[in-house]
């Protein structure tokens, strides 16, 4: 990855999109940082001043935000190498309790988005034999009780990433899902308080630890494509 290459990372104002968007920063690129608040993107940019870092503060449940995000990202050249989705939410809720209207808004910044968002780009991904990555949930194929609204989106994306995948390998774009467990972040701290459990962040897996791998696999040589690659807490004996 070098300083002629072109990446879009969403849900980059904390946590795992923070931490891919500076490894992929840190590498030369030119990175396109996507989150719905300013100050929190800013902050991210704080982080790696010296970085081509570009950002753009933007919902991307929105359809006029998020057309806002594709224009600015094709005035800007014809070709994207990268894309890294990361921007998402949850709503804990049983079956029994949990709303309809919950469901509606994991929808659309979990799976709609993202769908829209690829779609949108998709030619300029074709152009740069670029990488599409979604970073989904081990909700995805072990879910728990009380998250299956969640599950079921989360399911459901890592069915858009095989079909994309099917479609668009014969283009030179390759396509992968990575699946964190819980991760410390903003998002698992709402999580535990909302479940009633301490939050201990050491006990989880890092946002590095996420960006890690995932650089490690967009790094690969062309002639190589990691699909999946799943992540877990490591917990210690005595833990």
């Amino acid at each position: 990855m070098d300083g002629e290459r072109v990446a879009l990372i969403t849900g980059a104002g904390s946590g795992i999109g923070r931490a891919i968007a500076l490894g992929i920063a840190a590498r030369g690129a030119r990175t396109w940082i996507v989150g719905r608040r300013a100050e929190a993107l800013a902050e991210t940019v704080a982080q790696a001043p010296k970085a081509d870092l570009c950002t753009i503060a933007a919902d991307l449940t929105n359809d006029t935000e998020l057309a806002h995000v594709r224009d600015a990202v094709r005035a800007d050249g014809d070709t994207l190498n990268v894309l890294v989705h990361c921007a998402g939410a949850i709503t804990p809720g049983s079956v029994q309790e949990a709303l309809v209207a919950d469901l509606d808004a994991q929808y659309q910044v979990n799976l709609r988005a993202r769908f829209q968002l690829t779609q949108a780009l998709l030619p300029m991904l074709i152009a740069g034999r670029g990488d599409v990555v979604f970073i989904n949930s081990t909700a995805a194929w072990g879910p728990r009780p009380g998250v299956s609204q969640y599950a079921a989106i989360h399911a459901a994306m890592r069915s858009l990433a095989d079909s994309l995948r099917a479609e668009v390998n014969r283009e030179g774009v390759r396509v992968l899902s990575v699946f964190p467990g819980r991760t410390a972040s903003p998002l698992q701290r709402r999580l535990h308080a909302v479940e009633g459990k301490s939050y201990r962040p050491e006990r989880l897996v890092q946002p590095a630890d996420v960006a890690a791998i995932t650089l490690a696999a967009l790094e690969l040589p062309r002639t190589a494509e990691v699909t999946e690659i799943a992540l877990r807490p490591l917990t210690a004996p005595g833990d």
